[in-house]
């Protein structure tokens, strides 16, 4: 072994990817017996991958059984970076061996963008695709979707990733004494996330969808997916009611799960009386109002239709979602320069969405706003704060950092799509959407009325890796880059 290369033991990780393999191959026998029961071929590949995944699981699990299975930050690092490309690299079994005939490439992209919750997609033709193709991606979104909430509350708090560690000081009592234990939390959000899924496709239903479609999109809106059965997405509908629904499921979808829960055992303020919601909520509205306005008086669109296409497609744009009723890249170039930046907002830290997230935006804020107070009284003493509390330069640092590395890799995955010949409104906001886990991009090839499937593979594989690099926080990926993380 090379001086100073640290021996990592792998067996912890190993089993942990091993059960989840098992756990995403029972997943697979859903949409198999979809298929079946609608008479469709495709079930005999959901049931080979279920047990191609099983037996791999299986045997993952076996050889690396341990009596006391304990992990510490490297190999969480590892851990957490493996499973998500280990479970697409499953995932993307039914897609390329299904009869869409998908090349590995793109049943790739679309399992990494469905298991990541981004919504780019590569398919032509949702509307006639077998119902076990459109219900495994909804499912991957869903898992996607759980996946990230609980590693946002257990897992990226420990690594410290991005200022995350600021939700360990603020939540760790407050948690302790309504969940003793972990699995207590977990157990939580999963029946709330149940719950919720049940009540938008109930709702769905209500409004018109079929049962199928209704929990398809029930399941994509609550993870803030934006997968949809339509080629259209939810602009096949032409429901207000349905756009409705949908807006108040993303909205839900991308505020902090825990608060939620706060909520239940008896905090009825917990929601509202978190900054993060407050922020989110003004910075939503105040966008949809201010762009409904102008859509209405430059294009000459009724207010109210404005009001409803606005809503609708900005709470999407926002949360990650991805869902579209409308081509907003016809507006004018200042809807589209919105649209733009508002791709990489997110939601709050806890909840499904990616992005940049709201509580950095506050703390980027409280740091300018420390500074400007600095030049304007340079003897001051001055503190930030975030939800009242004082906030440590350990996560203003990491706030920092993040912010630049986002910035750095969307520069960098923006130039090598350029450098593949895409044009420049193409490769932006491809690199945009990967990288916050949006879905659909901006212009005629990749927006909300295309799709990604003429970009070369290439550009594929990046945009993949782009959207594995948002959604688990940019540094859980690139410290394994890092070579001292290698070594003692």
């Amino acid at each position: 072994m090379p001086r100073g290369v640290s021996l990592i033991d792998f067996r912890p990780i190993l089993f942990i990817v091993g059960i989840l393999l098992c756990t995403l191959s029972v997943g697979m026998f859903i949409p198999a017996l979809v298929d079946l029961y609608y008479g469709q071929s495709d079930w005999i590949v959901f049931s080979a991958a279920s047990f191609v995944s099983l037996f791999v699981g299986g045997a993952l699990i076996m050889m690396n059984r341990m009596d006391n299975l304990k992990i510490n930050s490297r190999q969480a690092f590892i851990l957490t970076t493996l499973s998500w490309v280990v479970l697409t690299a499953a995932s993307a079994l039914p897609f390329a061996f299904s009869d869409l005939d998908m090349s590995y490439t793109d049943a790739f992209f679309e399992a990494m963008s469905g298991i990541s919750t981004t919504g780019s997609t590569v398919i032509v033709g949702l509307d006639t695709a077998p119902p076990g193709i459109l219900l495994w991606r909804a499912l991957l979104q869903w898992l996607g979707g759980i996946g990230i909430i609980v590693m946002a509350i257990a897992v990226m708090p420990m690594l410290r990733v991005g200022g995350m560690q600021l939700f360990r000081m603020e939540n760790s009592d407050k948690s302790d004494k309504a969940f003793p234990r972990a699995t207590q939390i977990a157990m939580g959000i999963a029946m709330l996330y149940l719950s919720f899924t049940a009540l938008w496709a109930i709702l769905l239903w209500w409004a018109g969808m079929t049962p199928f479609d209704a929990i398809a999109h029930a399941m994509t809106t609550i993870a803030t997916g934006g997968f949809s059965t339509k080629d259209a997405s939810v602009g096949h509908f032409d429901s207000a009611a349905i756009d409705v629904i949908i807006t108040m499921g993303m909205a839900t979808g991308a505020l902090p799960f825990i608060l939620y829960l706060q909520m239940l055992r008896g905090q009825g303020n917990a929601l509202f009386r978190d900054s993060q919601v407050r922020w989110f909520l003004t910075i939503a509205v105040s966008i949809i109002v201010g762009l409904a306005f102008w859509h209405s008086e430059t294009n000459g669109v009724p207010f109210l239709t404005a009001l409803r296409f606005t809503s609708f497609n900005i709470v999407s744009v926002m949360t990650g979602t991805g869902y579209a009723t409308t081509d907003y890249g016809l507006w004018g170039p200042f809807a589209v320069t919105v649209f733009f930046f508002v791709m990489f907002v997110g939601g709050c830290a806890g909840s499904t969405t990616c992005g940049v997230k709201i509580f950095r935006l506050q703390v980027l804020y409280e740091i300018a706003k420390i500074q400007l107070s600095h030049m304007l009284r340079p003897h001051g003493v001055f503190i930030a704060y975030y939800n009242r509390k004082p906030l440590s330069e350990d996560v203003t640092e990491s706030v920092l950092s993040f912010f630049f590395l986002f910035v750095f890799c969307f520069v960098v995955l923006a130039a090598a799509l350029g450098a593949m010949g895409l044009d420049f409104i193409t490769a932006v906001s491809s690199a945009g959407t990967a990288i916050a886990n949006v879905g659909p991009g901006l212009g005629p090839i990749v927006g909300p009325s295309g799709n990604f499937a003429t970009l070369p593979d290439g550009a594929k594989w990046l945009m993949s890796i782009g959207m594995l690099i948002g959604r688990l926080e940019v540094f859980t990926v690139l410290v394994l880059l890092f070579p001292a993380f290698w070594r003692d």
